[in-house]
């Protein structure tokens, strides 16, 4: 019977400790505050907005919300982004994706400062994390670090086969696990005999954006499972890329789904905010 890896239990952790910090930094003088900019009424974007809102809340920073219409300009978003960047009491700055089609997520996403990228889109923390250096991580990968490290899985030597290569998720979960010193192999859309390179995974991530697509066939016995995608499925219920049934025999650890990866996503966003406060408040 596979350990179910509680993300609820763990991200709320998380937070409660993130609370203290920022209490003690806040004796210190130094504030917290997140801004986040969402672009559009996107009812999926609207609930992750608000999720962030109540979770600054929660540990104790304050956040702004710039809530713009469908048919703000590239350019006024940007230097809105801009007028934030020079802010002394922002120390974090989120732009919702996705963005309307006439903005160019690109350019939106270089024009944040990296000091303030706590997303960790930006090139230069990306780049940070392919060479080793201090910078803000995209938080979905780091969430998934911290469920191994706090679920006691031990990363160091295993086979880690992350089946996606997202600049959000797939690329830098690889980059993440090497720094873990375990050994990566990276499966994707191109990939063959993806079914046997699975089999093989002492730890298997999946971030493949299809509905249940890994079954048993694809996992290991005693691998350790994590599933990052969410998806409606037929009867409108969320579900991940793997069909939990057959694969939580098989597995010694899994993360569900709602319920696993997902409230880490948030969590590591705090975690980013206070980062933030400590380096550049």
């Amino acid at each position: 019977m596979a350990i179910r890896i509680d993300g609820k239990k763990i991200s709320q952790e998380l937070k409660d400790e993130l609370k203290e910090t920022v209490a003690k930094l806040k004796e210190e003088g130094k504030n917290g505050c997140l801004a986040v900019i969402q672009v559009g009424d996107d009812p999926a974007s609207s609930v992750y907005v608000g999720n962030k809102k109540k979770a600054c809340a929660y540990i104790g920073i304050d956040s702004r919300s710039y809530e713009l219409p469908e048919e703000t300009t590239e350019a006024e978003l940007l230097e809105l982004i801009e007028s934030l960047n020079q802010d002394p009491a922002v120390n974090g700055i989120l732009c919702q994706l996705p963005l309307p089609a006439h903005i160019s997520e690109k350019k939106v996403i270089q024009s944040i400062s990296p000091q303030k990228d706590v997303d960790g889109f930006h090139p230069q923390n990306v780049g940070a994390l392919v060479i080793g250096q201090e910078g803000f991580v995209s938080c979905t990968p780091a969430g998934i670090i911290e469920l191994l490290h706090r679920s006691g899985v031990s990363i160091e030597g295993k086979h880690c086969v992350v089946v996606g290569r997202s600049n959000i998720v797939g690329k830098p979960m690889a980059l993440l696990m090497l720094r873990e010193n375990a050994t990566v192999t990276v499966c994707h859309s191109k990939t063959r005999n993806l079914k046997e390179i699975c089999k093989e995974a002492d730890i298997l991530i999946v971030a493949i954006g299809k509905p249940q697509y890994i079954t048993a066939d694809y996992i290991k016995e005693g691998a350790v499972v994590i599933d990052v995608g969410v998806h409606r499925n037929e009867n409108n219920k969320l579900c991940g890329d793997v069909k939990y049934d057959e694969a939580e025999p098989l597995a010694s650890a899994i993360t569900p789904v709602p319920g696993g990866v997902g409230p880490m996503t948030i969590a590591m966003l705090m975690k980013n905010c206070v980062e933030a406060m400590k380096r550049y408040a």
